[in-house]
Order: C-alpha cells, then sequence, then structure tokens
C-alpha cells in the first residue's frame, strides 16, 4: 500500500478561555481542512510557558489515554503554533 501525504489547513474552530486561576488556561477544537475535527485540546501554563495538549481521555485502569495525536513532530509544532496564536489573539482582543 503506499502511503499518500496531504498537509491540511489546520483552523481553530472554537476557543474558550477560563479566567479562574489553574494551569487550564482555555480549550478549543481545531479543524483538519475541512475533513475532520478535533474537539478538547488545551492551552496549558507551565513553569516553561505554554502549551497545547490533546483531548485525552481515562481508561478503565485510571490512566489517561490521548485520543488523538500527531504523527509526526512538525503536524505537533503546526497544531501548537495555530492554537497558540488563536490564543494570543484572544486574550489581546479581550484586553482591549
Amino acid at each position: 500500500m503506499k502511503e499518500v501525504s496531504v498537509t491540511p489547513e489546520i483552523t481553530v474552530k472554537r476557543l474558550i478561555r477560563f479566567q479562574q486561576e489553574g494551569a487550564v488556561k482555555a480549550v478549543c477544537d481545531v479543524a483538519l481542512g475541512d475533513q475532520i475535527l478535533i474537539r478538547g485540546l488545551r492551552v496549558v501554563e507551565s513553569r516553561q510557558g505554554l502549551f497545547v495538549s490533546m483531548p485525552r481521555q481515562q481508561g478503565k485502569n485510571g490512566k489517561w489515554y490521548d485520543i488523538a495525536t500527531p504523527l509526526s513532530r512538525d503536524a505537533k509544532d503546526t497544531i501548537t503554533s495555530v492554537v497558540l496564536e488563536a490564543y494570543n489573539q484572544e486574550q489581546k482582543s479581550q484586553d482591549a
């Protein structure tokens, strides 16, 4: 079977910022082209700064498992960049 690689446009369809204290600063939904919607990505603040966490689900054994996982570092970096840009734009618009 021949692999076909297509890079879809990644867009943030919904972003909800949280005002309360805590590590999770926002949740968002990301569209891959006009084909797939990934719900529940989180913008998290750590000591090293903001990062994007993929959606997770808790298994019956109590461990957490990613529901969606980027298959390459480039894909993860692109998703992170798009989500953090949308988060920063939302923050600027609320501060204005």
